[in-house]
């Protein structure tokens, strides 16, 4: 994982703060494959350098904010299919709006706890 490491927030001293040194990108990245990387994540690297690593490397490299240029994408589950509000990453699509839906299924499941019907038999082992 190279790139912008959110683990290491708090050391980087906020989100949005990347490793700035192109050379030294790439020889992270040279270097997890050497030691026996299966794959790289890129993270908010501009897209022309994410295209260099891939290109530079055999094993597949996953993008999340690097472009197209990667071998792969990943996305955050819970923002992808639109469960956060709030900050929205520029390179983020939101390909659902299930907050409502997710608020309305925990509104019922409590209530149906709180009211002794979950779990029923039906929902116990015998």
């Amino acid at each position: 994982h190279i790139g912008m490491r959110p683990q290491a927030v708090r050391q980087l001293g906020g989100m949005g703060k990347i490793q700035r040194d192109e050379q030294q990108l790439l020889d992270d990245a040279r270097a997890a494959e050497d030691a026996g990387a299966f794959a790289i994540v890129l993270e908010l690297i501009p897209e022309d350098l994410a295209g260099r690593i891939t290109e530079s490397l055999s094993i597949p490299t996953i993008g999340i904010g690097a472009g197209s240029k990667c071998t792969g994408q990943v996305l955050v589950g819970a923002d992808m299919l639109g469960l956060n509000t709030g900050f929205r990453p520029r390179f983020l699509k939101q390909f659902g709006q299930l907050r409502e839906q997710a608020d309305v299924a925990v509104r019922q499941y409590i209530a149906e706890v709180q009211g002794g019907v979950f779990p029923g038999p039906e929902h116990s082992h015998t």
